[in-house]
């Protein structure tokens, strides 16, 4: 049980993928994340540094300050396209339906993911929606279990 579809190589807010699992169809799709911290703001480390005790300390060990060269341009490249908004954070949200009738909008979701990061081919999210689906599903089967279970009782006030 996966989904065979993939996100694509560039995304946009909005794409989506599905599967058929169970009886279920479930749909994973990517939104925007609104927190609006920057990628320095979000992470511990990000900007390198020379200092053994700051969150981005690039190791100890021979070439140092090539070494801290290289990943600050790197960083200076991420925080640019981030800028540029040629990369953003998002949230992959799968929401499950059975025989058409949606169940779960927000059945199964993970935020804080990068899509269209620098030099990413987005196959994270892809695998992400794949370890949220037995989450979703687990989400759909209580959802038609308290449908079920509400229907004797509408059916004799009907």
């Amino acid at each position: 049980m996966a989904f065979w579809e993939r996100f694509d190589r560039y995304v946009c807010e909005g794409d989506s993928i599905a599967c058929e699992a169970d009886g279920f169809r479930v749909i994973a799709r990517i939104v925007r994340d609104d927190c609006p911290e920057s990628p320095d703001q979000r992470q511990d480390g990000f900007w390198p540094s020379l200092y053994i005790n700051d969150p981005g300390f690039i190791g100890p060990g021979n070439n140092f300050r090539e070494r801290l060269e290289k990943a600050q341009a790197e960083a200076e490249a991420v925080m640019d396209a981030w800028c540029k908004d040629e990369w953003f954070y998002c949230g992959i949200m799968l929401a499950i339906e059975c025989e058409g009738v949606e169940l779960d909008e927000n059945a199964a979701s993970l935020w804080g993911i990068e899509a269209n990061y620098p030099g990413s081919d987005n196959a994270y999210l892809s695998e992400v929606a794949g370890e949220l689906l037995p989450d979703a599903l687990a989400a759909g089967r209580a959802a038609l279990t308290r449908l079920m279970a509400s229907a004797p009782a509408q059916a004799s006030r009907g």
